[in-house]
């Protein structure tokens, strides 16, 4: 609880940079995942240049991207009321997803939408309708830390 609680005050203090580092780190995270258990490498075998280019991504592309959406978002369709959080999530997943994602993955982006379908709309309906927007960050990134693992094993097996 300690460390929830300095993540909190981290997140009062330093919206944007703590967003951006935890979008980073756990899609590092994600890599690592995927390179040791997904795809069985070992410490010898695993591509540290991989996991940095991952977390990188996180840092650079998803963190102020996908932050900077949910801001957009929540100025569009304000409020947190079920029907609030259905729109945001068809919007989510219907304009904003398959933008997303091909931007990230455009080698095998049909396979890889469909996926993010059985995923995702859940879990955001759940994030726009139970979750303050400065938390929302951080709560689909522990969620896409499995997601990461599943983009990192899809665009390194091309």
């Amino acid at each position: 609880m300690a460390l929830w609680r300095a993540y909190q005050r981290a997140l009062t203090a330093h919206p944007w940079k703590v967003q951006v580092l935890t979008a980073g780190s756990l899609m590092g995270l994600g890599d690592i995942i995927s390179q040791q258990l997904v795809e069985r490498r070992g410490l010898r075998e695993h591509q540290a240049g991989r996991t940095l280019t991952m977390a990188s991504l996180g840092c650079g592309f998803v963190g102020p991207v996908v932050g900077g959406w949910y801001k957009v978002l929540d100025r569009l369709i304000p409020g947190t009321a079920k029907v609030d959080a259905l729109k945001k999530m068809l919007l989510d997943q219907g304009g904003f997803a398959p933008c997303f994602l091909g931007c990230f993955l455009p080698l095998d982006y049909p396979d890889a939408l469909i996926t993010n379908y059985y995923l995702w709309p859940a879990v955001q309906l759940a994030n726009f309708y139970l979750v303050p927007l400065h938390y929302r960050l951080a709560v689909v990134q522990c969620v896409a830390v499995i997601w990461n693992s599943y983009l990192s094993w899809k665009a390194h097996r091309l």
